[in-house]
């Protein structure tokens, strides 16, 4: 019997982003067993997943070497014919290293190079989307899909929690991001607020650090059809809210990944960052919301800033809400 290791310690998107590898292996080996690596935090997003047979969680945040440690100690207890390492970085080449695989693969530019008994090609910037990426590490199996949608399991414990929420039509808005240069600015964010809620409802998610953002909108806004979510709902039962939703709104972040994971219609704001850098929306109904100027600067970086390097922010402030109404 055949069993994997796929490595994935980075954020929220990644992890999600990381499901079709497991869902390919699946398919093609339905009698393997498939473990999986993640940091702690982002667990839940796969505790149910029923292709996934062991869940290791390194806790970066807490004893990060000591934790590191054991997460090798405890995969070094199993023997897999292949691990599949879909971070870049040291530690996680470190917890492949030291894998007692027959086959190690991981991308061309990593931490630790010639661990790998096979290295694949990863290029950000040509349109190839990470799920593609991600896949072409699997791309040997003879059959392998060379993309489809991420896909996360959701418990009826979820459905039930958000069951409520969803007697009228309804609109979810995702307005906060790690890197301010990746979220739409707050006065995008009333406007848009302002127009939807004559339409529905408008359900504001996030998790317990974008309370003080939900809050600044409802304040902003003053309608009663805004309702402010963020800090009141797990990863998964805001997913199970957007799966139903008429339209999500979000940032090229995690919940725009939540939102292809469940194939919940999707309008993604990419303010500094670019769709050919290859992380945009799946869902089936999913539009791109950006600039509809030239900016010399734009795309200003990879994963976003805490500022404007320019200090004028046109990648955000010239998006066009009004157009939103012409696309419904």
């Amino acid at each position: 019997m055949k069993r994997f290791l796929v490595i994935q310690t980075a954020f929220i998107g990644d992890v999600i982003l990381c499901t079709p590898v497991i869902t390919e292996l699946k398919r093609l080996y339905p009698d393997a067993h498939i473990d999986l690596v993640v940091r702690k935090g982002n667990e839940s997003l796969i505790v149910n997943h029923p292709d996934i047979s062991q869940l290791f969680i390194w806790n970066k945040r807490k004893g990060k070497y000591k934790s590191l440690l054991q997460t090798i100690r405890a995969v070094r207890n199993y023997k897999y014919e292949e691990v599949i390492n879909l971070q870049r970085y040291a530690s996680a080449g470190l917890i492949c290293h030291f894998t007692k695989a027959k086959h190690k693969v991981g991308f061309e530019k990593n931490s630790f190079p010639f661990i790998y008994s096979r290295r694949v090609p990863h290029q950000i910037g040509d349109g190839t989307h990470e799920v593609e990426r991600n896949l072409s590490t699997i791309a040997h199996h003879k059959g392998a899909h060379a993309k489809i949608r991420p896909h996360i399991y959701l418990t009826d414990e979820d459905k039930r929690k958000v069951q409520t929420y969803k007697t009228n039509r309804y609109y979810c808005i995702a307005p906060a991001s790690v890197w301010y240069t990746k979220q739409l600015p707050i006065e995008k964010w009333v406007e848009l607020c302002q127009y939807l809620c004559k339409k529905g409802i408008v359900y504001i998610i996030g998790g317990p650090a974008d309370q003080n953002l939900g809050k600044q909108l409802k304040d902003a806004v003053t309608h009663q059809n805004l309702r402010n979510l963020c800090g009141q709902l797990t990863l998964l039962e805001s997913a199970s809210l957007m799966k139903d939703a008429d339209i999500n709104y979000v940032n090229d972040s995690g919940p725009m990944h939540l939102a292809s994971a469940v194939n919940a219609p999707t309008r993604a704001f990419f303010c500094s960052t670019i769709p050919e850098f290859g992380f945009g929306p799946l869902a089936e109904d999913a539009k791109i919301i950006e600039t509809a100027q030239e900016l010399p600067c734009r795309p200003c970086g990879l994963h976003g800033y805490k500022s404007c390097p320019k200090g004028h922010f046109k990648c955000g402030t010239t998006i066009d809400i009004k157009s939103i109404a012409v696309d419904q």
